[in-house]
């Protein structure tokens, strides 16, 4: 057995956390020394607590899970996201963060204690369909202009408001939804931002 590897543990569902909790306390060489059950808690838990590697949850309240990543990343904590719906744009966006590892949320309990120990020896650990996925899925085919509009759409805006926010014209704007929906093969913008998401272009 190495040394002690000392973790933080960032999950929002409680009964989710304790079980996590308790089949890692299990480990001989693994010790939860904080957990937290929002993006809130995870700075100040990782400067109370000096964990060695975190397991966040992508979708913690509060923000998300990958930006408080990043920051216990900035922190010298290697980090393993968990995503209860994994795609590989998700995948994508958490090594953007530098994350080492990526995770199903219905991961065995043994993978999971592996994978973390790979991740505290600052290896990657991710789950090879998900790798696999990852690599295979289309490279983005949207403009930067298209992603802008993209992006604006996503939070429920309008035809009108995208423009005003852009200085476009609402014609323009219309024109760049209507490529956008052709190349993603989307049915309406809302299909189109979900397969976006999806595919970790935005």
């Amino acid at each position: 057995m190495g040394a002690l590897i000392r973790i933080l543990v960032a999950e929002h569902l409680p009964l989710v956390r304790r079980g996590l909790v308790a089949s890692l306390d299990a480990e001989p060489d693994l010790r939860v020394v904080a957990e937290v059950g929002d993006a809130d808690g995870v700075l100040p838990a990782a400067a109370a607590y000096a964990p060695d590697t975190a397991i966040v949850d992508l979708d913690l309240p509060g923000g998300g899970g990958l930006s408080p990543a990043a920051r216990l990343r900035e922190r010298g904590c290697h980090v393993l996201i968990l995503s209860a719906q994994p795609n590989p744009g998700q995948v994508r966006r958490a090594f953007a963060t530098h994350a080492l590892g990526f995770m199903s949320l219905d991961v065995a309990p043994e993978q999971l204690a592996e994978s973390l120990r790979l991740v505290a020896a600052g290896r990657r650990a991710v789950d090879s369909d998900l790798a696999i996925a990852a690599l295979q899925s289309v490279a983005n085919p949207l403009t930067r202009r298209e992603l802008d509009v993209l992006r604006i759409a996503a939070g429920g805006a309008r035809s009108t408001e995208i423009a005003d926010q852009l200085f476009l014209s609402v014609g323009t704007v219309r024109n760049h939804l209507s490529r956008i929906m052709c190349k993603t093969g989307a049915r309406n913008r809302l299909d189109a931002v979900r397969i976006a998401s999806d595919s970790g272009w935005l």
